[in-house]
């Protein structure tokens, strides 16, 4: 029930009063998950050879590594040693400078930051990829 009259309007304040403070936004949730390298490079590898029209097959056996592990590298399910992509790289027609030069790419797309940015513990910026073994 309403305690106003039927031929009443209600005024509702879109705005804040002159003084009030406006609202604090809304606590932001966590930042987004960076993804994992084995899922940037699987998705390279599965993408060149979909776009080459091979079967998985065919690459693996190229490569001389089994088909099962060739799927789940590609699924980012295993963590591949340097041998193993350098193996899938070239029997993609790749090597693995560029393997890793594409994985690089989608893993700029998907954080959104431009290679040298971010935080960096030496006085020289990054500038590319660096891998340590």
């Amino acid at each position: 029930m309403s305690s106003q009259a039927p031929d009443e309007a209600r005024v509702l304040e879109l705005r804040p009063p002159r003084g009030a403070r406006p609202l604090a936004p809304p606590p932001a949730g966590p930042p987004p998950r960076e993804p994992l390298w084995r899922d940037l490079v699987g998705d390279v590898l599965r993408r060149e050879r979909l776009a080459q029209e091979r079967t998985l097959k065919d690459v693996a056996d190229e490569a001389r590594i089994s088909m099962p592990y060739l799927s789940e590298v590609e699924r980012g399910r295993k963590e591949a040693s340097s041998e193993v992509l350098a193996a899938a790289a070239h029997a993609l027609g790749l090597g693995l400078a560029d393997l890793l030069s594409l994985a690089q790419g989608e893993l700029v797309r998907a954080t959104g930051r431009r290679p040298g940015r971010g935080r960096t513990t030496s006085a020289s910026p990054r500038n590319g990829l660096c891998l340590a073994a």
